[in-house]
């Protein structure tokens, strides 16, 4: 069984215990939490498809913890001006694990 849910403004497609990376989310570490948002619904040859969402569809969560991925370097140039801007970034995500898919 799989789902594909919004998660944080991005759509993940998901199964029962998997781990997954996703934007982080304001939940403390060990906590569960639920998205409601499922697109999609499938279980071997039958697929459910919302419309936008499937209805009384829910996918459950913990949180495994929160980490930053690899820095982004950023660096501006304009030739022949002297100017350079150089500048780093490191994204926050929290590390999810599906429990249960219901609907």
């Amino acid at each position: 069984m799989f789902a594909i849910v919004s998660i944080a403004g991005q759509q993940f497609k998901v199964e029962k215990d998997q781990e997954i990376f996703v934007h982080q989310l304001d939940a403390k570490e060990g906590d569960k939490v639920t998205f409601e948002e499922v697109l999609l619904i499938g279980n071997g040859d039958s697929t459910s498809i919302g419309t936008p969402n499937v209805s009384g569809a829910k996918v459950s969560a913990s949180i495994l913890g929160h980490q930053k991925g690899d820095k982004v370097i950023v660096f501006k140039k304009k030739r022949r001006k002297g100017y350079k801007v150089k500048n780093g970034h490191r994204q926050s995500f929290t590390k999810i694990k599906i429990d249960s898919i219901t609907g």
